[in-house]
């Protein structure tokens, strides 16, 4: 463990069991003056019911709420997922089978090339057509509305592994994967995030759609049309289009997202800073289509391939931005110079780099000077 993660893991080693229930798993990290949150950030549910919620208390002496409804609801949701695993292998036609394999990766790039790299990063721009085909992927995934996680992923950048990061690494494994999101948030998440520029989401009115009718979108997509399809056009029984092609599929992409925030938080080497946590994890690469060069993402999180090299088999989502741009859907593509890698390569102790994405009012200057910028927007 690198020298400053250990001094940090020390300091709050006697809260890792408590503070594994410290965040709120149902408001945003900002929120906006007059709004009401309605949904967990970067993952699912709702929250809001105080008769849902027992206190724990902390090592720090604070009382934390857990959020029972998300306890329940994520319990019933991984049951299910074996459930549907084991009709997958026994029962489930090929068609369906196949069909929550398009989901997953629809869903899945409606969270990487979507919420994150598109929207939470800016890492580049894109066209109407593909902004719409994004959000309709994002739906379909069911972890909120884009606007929501892209929020708390600026933050998480932003304060990264501390307090005020939703998912802190440093809180342990399973924190980091999953139970920040069966608690409310530590108040520092709120409170750094009200002041994270949000400006430039709140521009895109495709966003702000999906935003607005979320709750009435979600349940058509990501489970109402995907157990209906199976059924109606190839006669799949219920069981089979519910458990597998909803919850079994539902809950891989979840954790597939979820390793993002552990995994390649923990297992992995450190080629590009050595003294932040993220690490280059090849597994996650594959699962998460390109999101486990994470080393290097914390280090240039406005990099649109998220990774220093651009192989297309370990970085799917690489790939479909690519195939767009050749087409003009996505344009500006934003990417790190060879100099400017070497540079950061060589420094020490600087620990992570402080920017949520592209246009963070502390991102170097000799960045935005020395960023490549691919396939631009032609007038």
């Amino acid at each position: 463990m690198p020298p400053n993660i250990q001094a940090q893991a020390k300091a709050e080693a006697v809260v890792t069991v408590d503070s594994k229930m410290q965040v709120n798993a149902g408001t945003g990290a900002g929120g906006d003056a007059g709004e009401v949150p309605f949904a967990t950030s970067n993952g699912v549910l709702f929250e809001g019911d105080e008769g849902n919620q027992s206190f724990q208390k902390c090592a720090d002496g604070r009382k934390v709420k857990l959020v029972w409804r998300n306890i329940l609801a994520f319990g019933y949701l991984h049951l299910a997922a074996i459930y549907g695993l084991y009709l997958l292998i026994t029962s489930a036609k090929w068609a369906t089978i196949g069909f929550a394999f398009v989901l997953y990766v629809c869903s899945g790039l409606g969270i990487t090339a979507g919420a994150h790299r598109l929207w939470a990063h800016c890492s580049y721009k894109a066209k109407w057509q593909l902004r719409l085909m994004l959000v309709i992927f994002n739906t379909i995934a069911f972890q909120d509305a884009a606007y929501h996680w892209a929020r708390d992923h600026r933050v998480h950048h932003k304060f990264s592994e501390t307090n005020a990061d939703p998912h802190n690494a440093t809180r342990g494994f399973f924190f980091s994967h999953i139970g920040w999101l069966l608690c409310k948030k530590h108040p520092e998440v709120k409170a750094k995030g009200q002041g994270i520029d949000l400006s430039d989401l709140r521009a895109d009115p495709i966003l702000m759609f999906q935003k607005r009718y979320y709750l009435y979108l979600m349940p058509f997509a990501c489970f109402v049309l995907p157990t209906m399809i199976p059924i109606y056009f190839w006669d799949e029984s219920i069981m089979n289009a519910w458990f597998v092609a909803t919850m079994f599929r539902w809950c891989f992409i979840l954790n597939v997202t979820w390793l993002v925030n552990s995994a390649a938080h923990k297992f992995g080497g450190r080629p590009y800073d050595r003294f932040i946590s993220p690490t280059q994890n090849i597994s996650v690469a594959v699962l998460a289509f390109g999101e486990g060069w994470h080393n290097y993402h914390h280090v240039f999180p406005w990099d649109y391939k998220t990774a220093e090299l651009g192989f297309y088999s370990l970085n799917f989502t690489t790939f479909f931005i690519d195939c767009f741009s050749k087409i003009g859907w996505a344009y500006d593509l934003k990417t790190v110079s060879p100099a400017i890698i070497e540079k950061r390569v060589k420094r020490t102790g600087d620990g992570t780099h402080p920017t949520w994405g592209w246009g963070d009012k502390d991102q170097p200057k000799e960045e935005i000077e020395e960023a490549l910028i691919m396939r631009r927007k032609q007038d």
